[in-house]
């Protein structure tokens, strides 16, 4: 979305203490130096923030599946939606982690049908497009596929929780109108 943000964004300096805190832990969890917009601009509601980033944290940050996959798929469905701060965002995660699959100069959003990605990044980042854009037509041949992939039952749960997740990232950044982080334009590879 174009123009100015339909939200306020809190800064840092501008937040009550409870905000600060969330931001802080943003910071430290994301492992950058900080506070992406898409925080920023729920910073006037501390509940609300607080319950977006212990889902996101959960969702994304923590368990089984690697990282890298679960970057990739909020990316891809970002870019089919044209939620453009969430597929900017992803993209610049993704492509980092994806050095260590394919090398510097290795730019893996721009190449997720090499053969360099394992199958399994492909066939969960195919499933879960489908499970984001097309929940209904989700079925036991997809979750077939994803077992045959590797992935066991609460790995798959995981992945599924991603369909979730990115709906609601895209949601919120589309709402609100917000723009990329200069800061994260800076450390696009």
């Amino acid at each position: 979305m174009a123009g100015k943000s339909l939200f306020t964004i809190v800064s840092y300096n501008e937040a009550i203490p409870e905000v600060q805190k969330i931001y802080d832990e943003t910071k430290k969890e994301l492992g950058i130096p900080f506070v992406l917009n898409w925080f920023k601009c729920q910073g006037n509601n501390a509940i609300l923030l607080r319950g977006n980033w212990e889902k996101l944290r959960s969702t994304l940050i923590m368990g089984n599946v690697p990282n890298i996959i679960k970057q990739l798929i909020i990316y891809n469905v970002s870019s089919k939606r044209k939620c453009e701060y969430c597929a900017t965002a992803h993209a610049i995660f993704a492509n980092m982690m994806g050095k260590a699959i394919g090398g510097n100069d290795f730019i893996i959003t721009e190449n997720l049908d090499s053969d360099i990605i394992p199958v399994s990044y492909k066939t969960a980042l195919r499933v879960v497009t489908k499970g984001a854009l097309h929940p209904e037509t989700i079925g036991q041949e997809d979750f077939d596929e994803l077992y045959e992939a590797g992935f066991d039952s609460g790995e798959i749960q995981e992945l599924m929780a991603q369909a979730d997740l990115v709906n609601m990232l895209n949601t919120i950044a589309d709402i609100s109108g917000i723009k990329v982080d200069n800061e994260l334009l800076e450390i696009e590879v």
